[in-house]
């Protein structure tokens, strides 16, 4: 029936309409006229190599950015020059845009085409757009060292070069120098996450950052660390180098999460304990971790936890009035380092009680909107600080300081009430009041009178956890603080990080074997 119906329309003449006979004729022109323009521009494409664009400023993860909203911008969201200027040269958006449109156009109804005043929309532009990035020829001999051990895979705007031993890649969070996707790992025979720092030399900052989190990442050992499990750049060359991916475990989701339960108090104290553990290593090791704030702390379903991001970490040896006054997400910030004063290993006790107070409470404790209002949140609740600390401040700021408004403090019971806490458990030992007292000792502006991470780890809130093993593990390899006093230009932190992953993948199997388990979960 069906080819009958066929012969019968082949053997009919079809008068054609004038109107239909234009749109034929313009239809064909545009036809040729796309094909041969999008050859060319593909051509052309594949051959730059133009870096995708990226536009991920802030430190924070998407979530978090979003929940603040755009009056709360912190100094740390803001975009460098250079970011912008990737923006405006990443011409692949305007290059998609231009063939999703004509394609769409192409592929629209004979009679929908007709209609001169038809305009095709954004949104069927973006799905063109899509489907072109992810078709797009890539020339693996130029871009990996081993072009038999990666393979590319387009996501969203990221073009990812992997090792092939990962497969199963899904985007799972975004960050201030990249993105963070999960992996199913058929060498390890586990699920794994993998940071890519994209763009890392596009200024100073970012380079230092990438430096530090590596060479850091590679240092440190211990359970509530997250720890590194590989590295590798696809590109050959130091004059090529441009990507570094990191590999770590996978957690199950991060303290912005699991802050919104309701949490017990043997929960509440275990997660605490392990913070304090953690920190304790990077402490032994001479390194402040600078940033501190649920985000950069991630856990498991069983209530593990470990602390990520280095890429603000710093010497302790330092000198700490040469320290950069700008570090630490501005509602974790001590009040030290808000006035300028340099800070020392307590700066992260600070932002410890920030993070457990913010626990209790379920919000934000001290939700600032610049570094002045994060100032006057902190003194609205804890009181304008004495004479003996206004007296080591640097006279302009002391200053300020003394004209603003005296404020006393609020009480600790009322700041956090009974109400706020669950339950009273362990036999007694967990209670309200024993986590108010210990947040009263975190959370003092001076940081002289700052309660230090070893005294908080003998105090009964989390005492009841203590591990020698833990508490004490052997401290890592110091880091080398010569490096960070340097002032590095671009290309020198370049050469450094490129020495730093070259002789990671001299050291360690980075491209491994599948086991046979994982060679057929990855079938």
């Amino acid at each position: 029936m069906g080819k009958a119906v066929i012969a019968a329309m082949a053997n009919r003449p079809i008068k054609a309409e004038p109107s239909e006979v234009v749109s034929g004729v313009r239809s064909h022109f545009l036809l040729v006229s796309y094909h041969f323009i999008r050859s060319i521009l593909l051509a052309w494409w594949a051959s730059r190599r133009v870096p995708d664009r990226f536009d991920m400023y802030s430190h924070t993860t998407v979530t978090e950015f979003s929940d603040r909203g755009s009056n709360n911008l912190l100094e740390e969201d803001l975009p460098t020059v250079g970011s912008f200027g990737s923006i405006l040269r990443g011409t692949k958006g305007h290059l998609s845009n231009f063939i999703g449109s004509v394609s769409q156009w192409l592929t629209t109804s004979g009679n929908t085409r007709e209609q001169e005043t038809d305009i095709v929309s954004l949104d069927s532009c973006s799905s063109a757009l899509n489907f072109v990035h992810r078709s797009l020829p890539i020339n693996m001999a130029s871009t990996s060292r081993d072009s038999d051990q990666f393979y590319t895979v387009d996501i969203n705007d990221t073009r990812l070069c992997m090792l092939k031993r990962y497969r199963d890649i899904r985007i799972i969070g975004s960050g201030a120098q990249g993105i963070v996707c999960s992996a199913f790992d058929t060498v390890r025979n586990e699920k794994v996450a993998i940071k890519k720092l994209s763009r890392p030399f596009q200024n100073n900052t970012h380079a230092k950052r990438a430096y530090r989190e590596f060479k850091l990442m590679n240092l440190v050992n211990h359970q509530n660390i997250i720890g590194l499990l590989n590295a590798f750049t696809p590109q050959r060359t130091l004059d090529e180098f441009c990507d570094l991916y990191i590999v770590m475990q996978l957690m199950d989701a991060n303290l912005c999460q699991v802050i919104q339960m309701q949490l017990d108090h043997e929960r509440m104290s275990y997660l605490l304990y392990q913070m304090l553990c953690g920190i304790r290593h990077l402490h032994a090791a001479g390194i402040i971790h600078r940033d501190l704030k649920p985000s950069n702390i991630v856990v498991k379903s069983d209530c593990t936890l470990k602390i990520l991001d280095f890429g603000l970490a710093r010497s302790a040896a330092t000198d700490s009035f040469m320290m950069t006054p700008y570090v630490v997400t501005r509602y974790y910030r001590a009040p030290e380092v808000i006035l300028g004063m340099g800070y020392s290993e307590n700066v992260d006790i600070w932002s410890i009680g920030c993070i457990f107070g913010e626990m209790v409470r379920a919000r934000v404790l001290f939700p600032g909107t610049d570094h002045i209002d994060q100032w006057t949140k902190i003194v609205e609740l804890l009181g304008t600080p004495n004479g003996d600390f206004l007296a080591r401040l640097q006279p302009s700021v002391r200053g300020y300081v003394e004209n603003r408004p005296h404020f006393d403090p609020v009480a600790f019971e009322v700041l956090f009430s009974n109400e706020m806490f669950p339950a009273d458990s362990e036999g007694g030992r967990l209670t309200a009041a024993h986590a108010r007292n210990l947040l009263s000792k975190m959370l003092v502006i001076d940081p002289n009178n700052r309660i230090s991470v070893d005294e908080a780890l003998r105090h009964p809130y989390v005492h009841v956890w203590f591990d020698d093993n833990e508490v004490n593990a052997p401290p890592p390899l110091q880091y080398n603080n010569e490096i960070d006093r340097g002032d590095h230009t671009v290309e020198k932190w370049k050469e450094l990080i490129f020495e730093e992953i070259v002789n990671y993948e001299r050291t360690h199997d980075v491209i491994g074997t599948p086991t046979a388990e994982g060679a057929a979960n990855e079938m």
